[in-house]
């Protein structure tokens, strides 16, 4: 009995991917085969050194080779995944994506069981403008994509993720749950009921440390982590929370994936700027340099493509983590700091501040850089608040364990599969 995982993308470690992984798992389980279908190839041993998980063991279905035009073939990902339903005669369906439309019109019988993340429909319906998410109001997609010919790229792309998407999920999938009780609330706006939240786990290669590091043992440091993509506001960061950092001798760390082009050339746009702006700045893309790096006098690190070691190693040695993007449906990154009993200061909104932060008992949060800054000040230079909240950190996080999805989201499947 064979169920298929369907989302865009498994090239590059996300909150996204994991899920994928977890879902894999748990479905293997709950007696199924799972199948892997994403639009591009990949390689999957990746995800056993991203998160511990080995999903290399899955026949995967994918679209093609080539990542460009990557945003337009993201409409096209129900292609594999019609064609992996009908050669494994698979029973269930598992997907991120509402990109199901045409394999429900031939596969009556599937059921569907569909992970939300953030409703697309909010970004691509002017009907809902007013919930503030519509992509001609997003600067970092309007920023893009606003001027010709890239504004008739991702026109066409809508128009063909209209064509292709189901029209609700409560009407077109089996069971439908999200990744937060704030995106759930979006979901209830758009669809008319609230789906059950399904907090996207924790990697297994996430230890949750029992006794976090002292305050007096950290370095005066801030960490960041993310890809490299400008809806994490990085260069944000460098303009307005760096360059105040570097007056109180505060370094700023900052880790993401750096794999395809856009990414790089996004990390690059912040080097020049912090550097611009007359902060010191490097890349450091050999992690043996890294120790190097902190030793020296730079203000700000950037680091691509750091393992999983190095990531550990910087966020126990931090004082604080800082998250800047705004609407954040959950956000994998801060929950992996929390797990190292490193304080979080998040944006105000989203699901990183309602379900992870709790409105500022489990993290502080902001609306504008200077609030930001003297949330991230008061971690650095405030001993008591910082060890409270190491621990309030670490109480978050206990129940976001892979153990807990798993066993969540096979309870949730036995609902329509008895």
């Amino acid at each position: 009995m064979s169920s298929v995982i369907m989302r865009h993308y498994w090239g590059a470690p996300s909150g996204g991917a994991l899920v994928g992984d977890a879902a894999a798992l748990a479905l293997e389980k709950a007696g199924f085969k799972p199948v892997i279908s994403g639009t591009f190839k990949f390689d999957p041993s990746l995800h056993k050194e991203w998160y511990g998980i080995d999903i290399s063991k899955y026949k995967t279905y994918t679209l093609t080779s080539f990542t460009i035009f990557g945003l337009m073939l993201a409409a096209f990902s129900w292609v594999p995944a019609k064609k992996a339903v009908k050669q494994e005669n698979a029973r269930l369906l598992f997907t991120d994506l509402g990109l199901y439309k045409p394999i429900k019109e031939d596969f009556k019988n599937l059921k569907v069981f569909e992970y939300i993340h953030f409703p697309a429909e909010a970004f691509y319906e002017e009907k809902y403008r007013y919930l503030g998410f519509y992509y001609k109001d997003t600067n970092f997609i309007s920023s893009r994509y606003s001027r010709f010919p890239f504004n008739l790229y991702y026109e066409t792309y809508i128009r063909f993720f209209k064509k292709y998407n189901r029209k609700n999920p409560f009407e077109d999938a089996d069971m439908v749950v999200t990744n937060s009780k704030w995106t759930a609330k979006i979901a209830k706006e758009i669809y008319g009921e609230e789906p059950p939240a399904l907090y996207s786990p924790l990697s297994p290669k996430i230890k949750i440390v029992e006794k976090p590091k002292s305050f007096d043992e950290r370095k005066d440091m801030v960490f960041m982590l993310g890809r490299f993509s400008s809806d994490k506001r990085y260069d944000w960061v460098i303009e307005n929370i760096a360059i105040k950092l570097k007056e109180s001798k505060v370094k700023l760390v900052i880790a993401g994936s750096a794999v395809l082009k856009v990414q790089l050339d996004y990390l690059n746009y912040c080097y020049k700027k912090a550097v611009n702006l007359g902060l010191n700045a490097t890349i450091v893309s050999e992690e043996n340099k890294v120790n190097q790096a902190l030793t020296e006098d730079y203000d700000v690190i950037f680091l691509p493509n750091a393992s999983r070691d190095l990531i550990n190693y910087l966020m126990d040695n931090s004082k604080v983590f800082f998250h800047a993007t705004i609407h954040e449906h959950l956000g994998a990154a801060i929950a992996e700091a929390m797990a190292r009993g490193l304080p979080v200061v998040v944006y105000k909104s989203g699901g990183a501040w309602m379900d992870l932060a709790k409105e500022g008992y489990y993290g502080l949060g902001y609306e504008n850089e200077q609030e930001a800054v003297e949330n991230i000040m008061k971690f650095i230079k405030d001993k008591g608040a910082a060890e409270l909240y190491y621990q309030r950190s670490l109480e978050r996080v206990r129940e976001l364990g892979i153990e807990n999805f798993e066993k969540e989201l096979i309870a949730t499947l036995k609902k329509i599969l008895p």
